[in-house]
């Protein structure tokens, strides 16, 4: 495998109502759609290199109900190794259940618990993704440290248990990382606890004071706004690709996978965002993480 993904897999689920409808408690509400898709992110992500041309694995903890049979089922489809996918006996699958109206979603979540006894010592991946991993992460991320000091190179998204844990808690990660991801939210909050100093606005002064941790690379997603990104000493900016919006979910592990793969692919870093860039558009267009991913020669085009 090229890139070993180190996360959650879910099952979300969206329920698309009309935009007029008024969700009041104890009432019947009509759907006009329902559809049970694969998410979380390292699922998003390996599925998304997968698409791209990248071998990639897939290390989660799941639960062995229907839903986790769907997970395994749509994984297999994209050709994501499942060797260090991790089924628990009589446990149930984390889920997300999306509300869909006006362009836009609301999210209720449901993260089962989770011990992550992941064995890595095998793992034969030249770059490790790693990201959001419930609860029980820190032991988890131990073992992706041993594997990047050890010359595996690491991309890091890291996810809301890890932030509001603190910076010190992954200052270690941070510093062994080849490219870190963040959208602009993050990236603020993250320096402004690790750094102690006021709230910062300035994307440049915020690259900066991110690579200051230890990333080699820091690139920042802003949505509509495009993108960013420091390397060395150089900082690019990427716009955003036009789009119709129809969600917006997935559409950072979208980029993710399209800068990661270019960049696997030894493209530069302006190519990297633009791959980017194309595959966050293709997704918000269709509901769900991964309906829009980009195959190779589909990512080529659209970059254009």
């Amino acid at each position: 495998m090229k890139v070993l993904c180190i996360g959650d897999a879910v099952v979300d689920g969206f329920l698309t109502v009309d935009e007029n409808v008024l969700i009041q408690q104890g009432k019947k509400i009509q759907v006009d759609s329902c559809q049970f898709l694969l998410g979380g992110n390292a699922c998003n992500v390996s599925i998304g290199l997968s698409r791209l041309g990248i071998p990639s694995s897939l290390c989660a903890e799941i639960g062995d109900d229907e839903f986790s049979q769907k997970i395994i089922n749509g994984l297999t489809k994209e050709k994501v190794d499942l060797s260090l996918l991790k089924q628990t006996k009589g446990e149930m699958s984390s889920f997300a259940i999306g509300i869909q109206s006006k362009n836009d979603r609301t999210l209720f979540v449901y993260h089962v618990e989770r011990k992550h006894h992941f064995d890595l010592t095998k793992t034969s991946a030249e770059w490790v993704y790693l990201s959001s991993i419930g609860k029980e992460w820190k032991k988890a991320y131990e073992k992706v440290l041993s594997l990047v000091q050890n010359g595996v190179k690491l991309a890091f998204n890291p996810g809301t248990p890890q932030l509001k844990e603190g910076y010190e808690s992954i200052s270690e990660i941070l510093k062994n990382t080849d490219v870190l991801f963040l959208n602009f939210e993050e990236a603020q909050g993250l320096v402004r606890e690790a750094t102690k100093k006021p709230e910062d606005k300035e994307i440049s002064t915020l690259l900066v004071r991110l690579q200051d941790l230890g990333p080699k690379t820091v690139v920042i997603t802003n949505g509509e706004n495009g993108s960013y990104s420091l390397d060395i000493n150089v900082e690019t900016r990427m716009h955003s690709y036009p789009a119709k919006v129809v969600q917006k979910t997935g559409a950072g592990d979208a980029y993710t996978s399209g800068f990661l793969a270019a960049k696997i692919y030894g493209k530069d870093i302006e190519e990297a965002m633009r791959w980017g860039a194309a595959n966050a558009a293709a997704v918000i267009e269709k509901v769900g993480a991964q309906r829009g991913l980009l195959k190779r020669e589909e990512i080529s085009k659209a970059r254009q």
